[in-house]
């Protein structure tokens, strides 16, 4: 079996993290997690979100996760709630 790319992780800790906090992480946290400098973490999200993911986008002239799929990082009318629990959008 195939060892995970960077992509691979990079997407996986971003969902996780959403999963866990409803808001998604900030490059600085990908960066720590996956033991890149700053800057690469910044780059290596940029290229995960401009490979196409479909509902996958930054916030304008930003480095902030817009939209992850399912997930929304902006408030929208889709509440997701799980076990009475709200802290999450969807797209």
């Amino acid at each position: 079996m195939n060892e995970p790319t960077l992509m691979d992780k990079t997407y996986h800790f971003i969902i996780t993290k959403f999963k866990e906090t409803g808001v998604a992480p900030h490059y600085t946290q990908i960066a720590d997690a996956l033991n890149l400098s700053m800057e690469e973490g910044r780059q290596t999200l940029h290229e995960l979100i401009s490979i196409g993911i479909p509902g996958t986008w930054m916030a304008p002239d930003t480095d902030y996760i817009g939209s992850f799929a399912p997930f929304s990082n902006l408030p929208t009318q889709y509440r997701i709630s799980v076990d009475g629990e709200q802290k999450w959008f969807g797209q």
